[in-house]
């Protein structure tokens, strides 16, 4: 399967998901894996026992609002989350997660998927398969140098690799 397709289960969230939901302070110090057992604890305090690697966090408006806390896209990239779809993210935590090689995919008909739901996330056509209900949706795709990106883990990652081909 390409990197550029995403295909997982549903955990569905509602609007205002901020960082202290995804990622709880008194967490921030431990390790990236020691905070993605945390992940989302203020809302699923199951998440983390029941995310399999490549599943998918779906929301409502307004994902990732609060502090810019770069530990709330950790949390989610190390409890295996493969992508996050929202109605709209806040800005500071869409472009983290794009720091750190998570996509996220703004859509607007996220009222029509269910928790539990399967998806397929094709970042390069822009489409989004919802494989349980047989519908698909279109959202604008990511441009080819934050796709790049995602797929060297990250803003770093891709850094490190074009120094050192340098």
């Amino acid at each position: 399967m390409s990197q550029y397709i995403i295909r997982g289960r549903v955990h569905k969230y509602g609007d205002n998901i901020n960082t202290d939901i995804i990622s709880p302070g008194q967490y921030m110090e431990l390790s990236y894996t020691e905070i993605a057992a945390h992940a989302m604890e203020g809302v699923d305090p199951g998440f983390s026992r029941k995310v399999k690697p490549g599943d998918i966090v779906v929301a409502g408006k307004n994902f990732g609002s609060g502090s810019s806390r770069e530990t709330a896209p950790i949390a989610l990239k190390y409890a295996g989350v493969g992508a996050v779809v929202a109605d709209f993210f806040a800005r500071i935590f869409y472009r983290n997660c794009i720091n750190i090689g998570l996509p996220v995919v703004e859509l607007p008909e996220v009222e029509d998927i269910n928790a539990g739901d399967e998806l397929e996330i094709q970042l390069l056509e822009g489409k989004v398969l919802n494989i349980t209900q047989g519908k698909t949706y279109q959202f604008t795709a990511l441009p080819q140098h934050i796709l790049e990106m995602i797929q060297e883990g990250g803003l770093v990652s891709l850094l490190e690799k074009k120094v050192a081909c340098k």
